[in-house]
């Protein structure tokens, strides 16, 4: 399934979901000489496969194309880990970095009969990769988001995007779609659309050969209804593009909902309405299928986070798969997404590519997941290096990027510098990730109010201010009476001891448990990276979501906090 709605009724697509052709590459090796010995399903990890269940290398995925029309062609990859380079019979047509967000091959032209698509995967820690770094949790290989095949026409609708805005008491809509000419003549084109039984009309327009642009609308949609936890009201955005022809020659479809994220009074709202997150830290990660889910296999972690009262989640470290966002959107949870940087120190974070490689996936994270109303803040660089003012410039510089490009939410990252935070004064709101309990004695109250005087004194007064992780580990069955560190009682303990110290607090905002579920991690060297079974097993729920005792003290606070 390539989205949880339908993305068009005009653009003819399939999504090539199935078993591809699959062989290890050695480091020279070309796709040309590929022994294609495996078949692997796409979306899937090579992880999965009984040979290939640690390997980390370059790898080659092939899928023979069918054309019957003659025509453009574009290719969506939904999620290639972590670097992709596309071949069209032989030739290449796209490279993309980064394992979480969706990247494009187009084939200008296709001819009818038989083609040969190709893609060479590497999940390697070299030297060209800056954000994929040996990690606390395990970048696997493979395609493992959908891959769709899109016929196109003279004209491609290559985006839109949704603004809602609450104006004269009701609610309108600030619509921006990118349109591009595939063709070396002269398009006259026009626009048209529909939203909440409203038509949208663009003024018709002119775009020169291969020309890429990005018109805007303003629309009133009077009947429009809340987005909101409660009641999470979606609506269907459609768009087409006519020439001069009768029918319309391409169209796009976004689901979007109508809501507005404030941060006042040192508290977020959402439509106006003050609400405390409830939620959990959760990676993509599954033994069974790593980070590739199934749709049953991400409701239940849904289920399972509002069995216990939760209603918001963070997607740490990195964008997340569109199809559960889209459930977030449809059950109506809460979401702060961020972008791939985790742990990095000054000097990782001055690796020639690192400034190229965030301004990338920042800006493919907004235009891609800018419509889900679930998404209630934008989060950048977890635990990197804002404490030192070369790190500030360059958290500056994504926040300033991430705001001209969305200025509908608001910001913030994962701090664990304490006092020495030197960015509180960047952000809309103020993150700390704190574990007391686990690796310091501290009290949590006591250290929840001194990470307030610390963000007051470094520019976040007056911020809401969230607790972003907090726990410790617990290893599932592991239990003993006398509640040693690692037993899931010592885990629950800890657990319910921050949860009761937040939930008392009423300047807390927010409070996200490190983490739903353990996760495989990277088997390195270092403490951080030498953790038993080589997994972070301070999940509320283990690997295979079988709950522990933290569950229940998890379900005792969150169920006495309501939504709003």
């Amino acid at each position: 399934m390539i989205r949880l709605f339908r993305t068009n009724e005009v653009r003819h697509i399939e999504e090539l979901e199935g078993l591809w052709e699959f062989a290890v590459l050695g480091e020279h090796d070309e796709p040309a000489s590929a022994d294609y010995r495996y078949r692997l399903h796409v979306p899937g990890c090579w992880e999965v496969h009984p040979e290939l269940l640690t390997y980390q290398g370059r790898g080659v995925y092939r899928k023979w194309i069918r054309v019957e029309e003659p025509g453009p062609l574009r290719f969506l990859f939904k999620g290639a880990s972590h670097t992709a380079d596309v071949y069209w019979n032989g030739q290449p047509v796209a490279h993309h970095y980064n394992a979480y967000t969706a990247f494009e091959a187009r084939v200008a032209h296709a001819a009818p009969g038989e083609h040969e698509l190709t893609i060479v995967v590497d999940n390697r820690f070299h030297e060209g990769s800056a954000l994929h770094i040996a990690n606390d949790y395990h970048t696997y290989g493979g395609l493992i988001r959908p891959v769709v095949l899109e016929h196109l026409q003279d004209i491609l609708i290559e985006r839109i995007q949704f603004t809602p805005d609450w104006r004269d008491s009701g609610w309108h809509a600030d619509v921006q779609v990118t349109v591009r000419n595939l063709t070396d003549t002269l398009q006259t084109i026009r626009l048209e659309g529909s939203l909440t039984g409203e038509r949208l009309l663009f003024t018709e327009t002119e775009l020169q050969p291969q020309e890429s642009r990005t018109l805007h609308g303003h629309f009133p949609c009077p009947t429009a209804k809340d987005w909101t936890v409660e009641s999470p009201e979606l609506y269907l955005l459609r768009m087409q593009v006519h020439t001069d022809r009768n029918q319309p020659i391409d169209d796009l479809i976004e689901r979007v909902g109508f809501r507005m994220v404030t941060t006042e009074r040192e508290r977020i709202q959402v439509n106006g309405q003050d609400l405390i997150l409830k939620g959990f830290n959760r990676h993509e990660d599954h033994p069974a299928v790593g980070p590739t889910f199934p749709i049953p296999l991400m409701v239940n972690d849904l289920e399972l986070m509002r069995d216990m009262g939760g209603n918001t989640v963070r997607t740490s470290h990195y964008p997340n798969d569109e199809r559960f966002l889209d459930l977030c959107d449809e059950m109506g949870f809460y979401v702060w997404e961020e972008n791939h940087a985790r742990g990095l120190s000054l000097e990782q974070m001055q690796h020639p590519r690192f400034d190229a490689q965030c301004e990338q996936v920042n800006r493919e994270m907004v235009e891609q997941h800018a419509n889900h109303p679930s998404i209630i803040i934008w989060g950048i660089l977890n635990e990197c290096a804002s404490d030192t003012e070369e790190g500030r410039l360059k958290y500056k510089s994504q926040l300033e990027q991430i705001r001209s490009l969305d200025a509908s939410r608001p910001l913030t990252f994962a701090s664990h510098h304490r006092s020495r935070e030197l960015c509180f004064d960047l952000v809309d709101i103020v993150s700390f990730n704190l574990y007391p309990g686990w690796y310091g004695d501290e009290d949590p109250g006591e250290l929840c109010d001194q990470a307030r005087g610390w963000a007051d004194a470094a520019g976040g007064r007056g911020k809401p201010m969230i607790m972003s992780e907090f726990g410790g580990d617990g290893y599932y069955g592991h239990r003993d009476p006398g509640r040693a560190r690692g037993t899931e009682e010592r885990h629950a303990d800890i657990i319910e001891a921050n949860l009761k110290a937040y939930t008392e607090r009423p300047y807390i905002s927010g409070m996200l448990i490190w983490q739903f579920c353990d996760c495989r991690v990277t088997e390195s060297t270092g403490w951080l990276l030498s953790r038993a079974m080589t997994q972070n097993s301070k999940g509320i729920v283990d690997r295979y979501r079988r709950p522990k005792l933290a569950y229940h003290a998890v379900k005792k606070y969150y169920g006495r906090i309501g939504d709003s």
